[in-house]
């Protein structure tokens, strides 16, 4: 089955773009144009930073770094839950053997 293109109209930094994307990743493609522009007015704004294709880089690289951050950020808390999962169930199998040396 064929999935159906449209394409998006999107605006960075007063620029208009037209882009065609999957007809189910529109509403992505315009958050994610939302969040880029942000970004780049956020780094322009600074005035530390002249040029489209600095500041361009720039939101990319802090993006990339925010990324990396949050995949850190959940394996760590991937790894605790695993351990307290891990230990409720020692403290499970360990109730439930108790309960039954009770019962014989």
């Amino acid at each position: 089955m064929t999935e159906t293109y449209v394409q998006a109209n999107i605006k960075i930094l007063e620029k208009e773009y037209q882009i065609s994307c999957p007809a189910s990743e529109r509403a992505a493609l315009m958050d994610s144009a939302e969040l880029l522009n942000r970004k780049m007015r956020e780094i322009r704004d600074t005035g530390k930073v002249i040029g489209l294709d600095r500041i361009a880089v720039m939101a990319a690289l802090n993006m990339a770094n925010e990324l990396l951050r949050s995949r850190s950020t959940g394996e760590l808390l991937e790894g605790d839950a695993r351990l307290r999962v891990q230990a409720m169930r020692e403290r499970v199998e360990g109730a439930l053997q108790t309960s039954r040396q009770l019962e014989l």
